[in-house]
């Protein structure tokens, strides 16, 4: 609720940023809500609530029950989601190298886009029919630093130290790694390509994580590849999971800048 507030506060476009809380509110939950519990979990006034809701269901992009009197997500979103997957060359080009990584180590692996400090967000995945699966698809949200992919964009996103830090100690973990430890293993990324989350994140899970960039080294860290696995069953593979993540990282990194 706070985080909604801040963000709406902060905007030069504060309806549009309601709107868009709403939004991945409902994407998140999905099931219908109504105008009350959407409120309360946004922070919102509800009568705001109840205009913003009125505008996305004008738009299409938001459904109402007159029955329940409740909301949901609309097919609207579809056409939007679909004109930028068109367009999006990283998924298309991430999946063969996702798929083949998951079949030779039966991993579930991800391709993440980066959003500064802020986010990142899953925008290809594959799964292995082995008995572990993680729980996400894509489009899912995860905090910008938590994970492996946080000690990458730590190490790689060219961010104020005191800002990363803030950042660090608003984080949810199962077993919280501390400060230094965490920075020690954010350097240890930044000299071998690759970071590690050996169970910080979700306790007996290995997370692997590889920089992408969009325009080459020179520019910003764009994307990531995640591998996740079962801690016990990865250790034994898991300098050849680390080499295979990186190559097929180098390789998205040129073709993306092409």
């Amino acid at each position: 609720m706070d985080k909604v507030a801040e963000t709406v506060k902060a905007s030069k476009a504060p309806a549009i940023a309601r709107a868009a809380a709403v939004l991945r509110l409902l994407g998140k939950r999905g099931s219908p809500m109504g105008v009350q519990g959407i409120a309360r979990e946004l922070g919102l006034v509800p009568s705001t609530c109840l205009y913003v809701l009125r505008a996305l269901v004008a738009e299409e992009l938001v459904a109402f029950d007159a029955d329940t009197k409740r909301y949901a997500l609309d097919a609207g979103v579809l056409t939007l989601a679909r004109a930028w997957l068109r367009k999006d060359r990283f998924a298309d080009l991430a999946q063969p190298a996702l798929d083949r990584i998951t079949r030779e180590f039966g991993t579930t692996t991800l391709g993440v886009q980066v959003f500064g400090l802020d986010h990142i967000i899953v925008t290809a995945m594959s799964q292995s029919g082995q008995n572990f699966q993680l729980s996400t698809q894509v489009g899912s949200r995860f905090p910008a630093l938590v994970s492996a992919t946080g000690r990458c964009i730590a190490a790689f996103g060219g961010h104020a130290p005191e800002e990363i830090r803030t950042r660090f100690e608003g984080l949810r973990w199962d077993e919280p790694p501390e400060w230094d430890d965490w920075l020690a293993e954010v350097e240890d990324a930044r000299e071998t390509g690759v970071a590690v989350d050996a169970g910080n994140y979700i306790a007996g899970v290995t997370v692997i994580a590889a920089p992408v960039w969009k325009g080459g080294r020179t520019s910003a860290q764009s994307h990531a590849l995640v591998a996740i696995g079962i801690g016990a069953a990865l250790r034994s593979e898991l300098p050849r999971l680390k080499d295979a993540l990186k190559v097929a990282a180098r390789s998205l990194s040129e073709q993306m800048a092409e």
